[in-house]
């Protein structure tokens, strides 16, 4: 069965809320430990009224992948260079869901022009990432109070330095 990714609308979010949820609650389980205080503010955004906000600015670009009849994934890409979302369904991980979407919004940041991207991963996600080029740059405090993976990827580069932290400054 194939995988069409397409740019998600806010009809989608309903079923991006679930995906976001399922995937956060049992595919980073080993990241959050089911602790109700890291847990509770790292869901607590992902309602559809939200998702559907998220879809719908224009400083935002976000991509589902359909399975299928089934959201099998979501990513989502800010103008600033963030990859702020890219959530895979449990038990659709190693199908290339994660690899293709990854393409899309990478694609999309050449055209606007962004040359780095950076996020904050779950140490359980982070491998993924390394494998398509991002460099990782140590540890990270996420909002909701998770120790994340800060990585980043030079977009045109050829090979990223290794242990460089993602920065806007003059390379120095």
């Amino acid at each position: 069965m194939g995988i069409d990714i397409r740019q998600a609308t806010p009809n989608d979010a309903p079923a991006a809320c679930e995906l976001l949820r399922r995937a956060i609650e049992e595919g980073c389980a080993a990241d959050h430990g089911r602790r109700a205080e890291i847990l509770q503010p790292w869901l607590s955004n992902k309602t559809p009224r939200n998702v559907s906000t998220w879809f719908s600015s224009p400083s935002n670009y976000a991509v589902v992948a359909i399975q299928g009849q089934d959201l099998a994934g979501l990513a989502l890409l800010t103008q600033a260079g963030k990859l702020a979302l890219c959530y895979v369904m449990p038990g659709q991980w190693r199908n290339g869901i994660g690899s293709a979407m990854m393409r899309a919004v990478e694609a999309q940041a050449r055209a606007w022009d962004i040359a780095k991207l950076h996020m904050q991963s779950p140490a359980s996600a982070s491998a993924f990432f390394e494998r398509l080029g991002y460099v990782n740059a140590g540890k990270d405090m996420a909002c909701f109070g998770l120790e994340c993976d800060f990585l980043w990827k030079q977009l045109n580069a050829v090979e990223p330095p290794v242990g460089k932290r993602f920065c806007n400054c003059s390379g120095k």
